[in-house]
C-alpha cells in the first residue's frame, strides 16, 4: 500500500472535489439530501480551497479530502480546529487515505498553533468512529436522536483530541 500524496486543495480542483462529494454520498455519514442537479460549485465563500487538504493518487486522480476549520471565529477558541468533513472514493477505500488525510489534518492544526481537535460523525458511522478511535480521539458527548433520518433518529457524537504541543 503507497502512501498518498497529500496536499493543499487548489481552486481548481473544484470540479474533482464537487465529483468526489457527490460520489460519496451516503446515508451513512449525510445529514443533507442527495445532490441534485444543478450541482453548486463546491468551493464557495463558507468552503474555500484552504479549509482542504486533498489526497491524490499516483495518476494525478483525487482520492479524499478533509476539511480542517476553527469551528468559530471567537478568540478564547481560536487553539480549536474541527474536522468537518472527510471523504474517500469507493476505489481507494481500505488503502489507508482516510488515515492519512486525518494524520495530515492533525498536523497542520498544529501548525496553525492548534492544541485541539474536535469533530462530529452520526452514531451510526461505526466505521468512522472506529477510525477516530484508533487515531485517538474520544468520544466527548452524544447528542441523543439529533437527527432524523431516513425513518430514524440518529445520535450525534462529539469526539476530540489533544494535539502535541
Amino acid at each position: 500500500m503507497t502512501t498518498p500524496l497529500i496536499r493543499p486543495a487548489r481552486p481548481e480542483d473544484d470540479d474533482a472535489l464537487g465529483q468526489l462529494d457527490r460520489d460519496t454520498w451516503s446515508p451513512l455519514h449525510a445529514v443533507v439530501p442527495r445532490p441534485q442537479p444543478p450541482f453548486d460549485l463546491f468551493f464557495d465563500s463558507n468552503h474555500r480551497p484552504q479549509d482542504f487538504l486533498v489526497a491524490e493518487a499516483e495518476d494525478g486522480t483525487l482520492t479524499g479530502y478533509i476539511r480542517l476549520v476553527p469551528p468559530t471565529r471567537l478568540a478564547c477558541n481560536r487553539h480549536v480546529r474541527q474536522i468537518q468533513g472527510l471523504a474517500v472514493a469507493d476505489r481507494a477505500r481500505g488503502r489507508g487515505v482516510a488515515r492519512a488525510l486525518l494524520r495530515a489534518a492533525c498536523e497542520e492544526a498544529v501548525r496553525q498553533g492548534a492544541t485541539r481537535v474536535t469533530l462530529r460523525v452520526l452514531g451510526h458511522n461505526k466505521p468512522a468512529r472506529s477510525l477516530y478511535a484508533s487515531e485517538g480521539f474520544v468520544v466527548e458527548g452524544v447528542l441523543p436522536g439529533e437527527f432524523f433520518l431516513d425513518g430514524r433518529y440518529v445520535d450525534d457524537v462529539l469526539m476530540g483530541r489533544a494535539l502535541p504541543v
